[in-house]
């Protein structure tokens, strides 16, 4: 065991300090990074303030972040993927019973036994896991990913979140060219969203209630962009989409995209509503369309998404600050005063 410097919160209404916290030494299967960067997630703010206490209560001290981009320092003696001096990235997840059909079909994500990188059953040291807001991490190596050399590493770290929350469900639902995708808000979701549908070949159309953000849709890759507002511009749409990403968070009339949907469309939810949502079932059965969620996706997918980011030059769009400034970019996240999401630059916490 080791003391690794992080930030991290005493209680729901404490502000985030600094602090110190225990890691295991790496055993013969585990690899140890140095954390680089470190994306902050909008779900980092709800558990910090135990926002999910009737889900997934919090545990204090808290050390949230799972978007974090580092390189090896260490390997355990079975590593075989990583050695000292790779890049290497951790998301949401750091262990699975491995055994599960989940787990055996590359499905991590649904596994009943998962372990989560942070505020999660630590079955090593006791207490909870802590995440990425800290110098370093030690984790199973079937949960550590390789990062592209040429991709920026400030701006590949919410990849790990945002990039395959994304990512995912446009695999699975089939996102091609020549197929008509919509993508509803523009948002640290969103802007991965039209990057991904973009680089898959569809034609793409974003939605947003704010004007001033169209020029920017079109520079991140969209095709067409529609004020959701304008019942003339939503129109023009209807029945035409082979797929919807609805990114939103906030409350919002779902039928008006269920409505814009083609024959067996489909419009999966990766924001989460606070409030239930109504629904016409009547937009949903007279074309067959489909309404569906999806959450991050498993390793072996994010590791496909990590490499066609490499691939295709798609790293997220961030503001970099230094960990000092993490309650006041809390306070932002709130007013969605980003474009598009924060990056943490670790090596701000050595002078802690």
């Amino acid at each position: 065991m080791y003391n690794a410097k992080a930030y991290s919160a005493a209680s729901a209404t404490s502000p985030l300090a600094s602090s110190t916290i225990a890691r295991r030494d790496p055993t013969q299967t585990d690899v140890q990074i140095e954390i680089l960067f470190c994306g902050i997630c909008h779900s980092d703010l709800h558990q910090v303030r135990n926002e999910w206490s009737g889900v997934m209560p919090t545990v204090y001290p808290c050390v949230p972040g799972h978007e974090i981009v580092g390189r090896v320092a260490k390997v355990g003696s079975a590593v075989t993927k990583f050695k000292p001096g790779d890049l290497a990235a951790v998301g949401c997840m750091v262990d699975s019973d491995h055994t599960c059909p989940d787990c055996q079909a590359g499905l991590e994500q649904f596994c009943p036994n998962l372990t989560l990188t942070y505020n999660f059953p630590d079955k090593h040291l006791g207490g909870v896991t802590y995440g990425g807001y800290s110098d370093s991490v030690v984790v199973d190596e079937r949960f550590v990913l390789r990062v592209p050399s040429n991709l920026n590493l400030a701006g590949a770290a919410p990849l790990l979140c945002a990039g395959i929350t994304t990512y995912s469900p446009m695999r699975h639902w089939g996102v091609t060219k020549g197929k008509k995708v919509g993508i509803v808000g523009l948002g640290g979701l969103g802007h991965m969203g039209v990057k991904f549908a973009h680089a898959l070949g569809a034609y793409v159309v974003a939605f947003t209630t704010s004007p001033g953000k169209k020029e920017d849709a079109l520079r991140l890759g969209a095709d067409e962009v529609v004020i959701s507002s304008n019942a003339g511009e939503m129109a023009k749409h209807a029945g035409s989409f082979d797929f919807i990403l609805d990114a939103v968070s906030a409350n919002h009339d779902i039928n008006a995209y269920i409505n814009l949907l083609r024959r067996d469309g489909n419009i999966t939810l990766v924001g989460a509503p606070e409030k239930p949502m109504a629904l016409s079932a009547f937009g949903l059965i007279m074309g067959r369309r489909s309404l569906s969620g999806s959450p991050i996706g498993g390793i072996p997918e994010t590791q496909e998404m990590l490499d066609f980011c490499g691939k295709h030059n798609i790293t997220s769009d961030v503001e970099v600050i230094p960990i000092q400034k993490v309650n006041e970019a809390y306070e932002r996240l709130l007013k969605s005063d980003v474009k598009y999401r924060f990056s943490i630059d670790m090596a701000s916490l050595k002078s802690e």
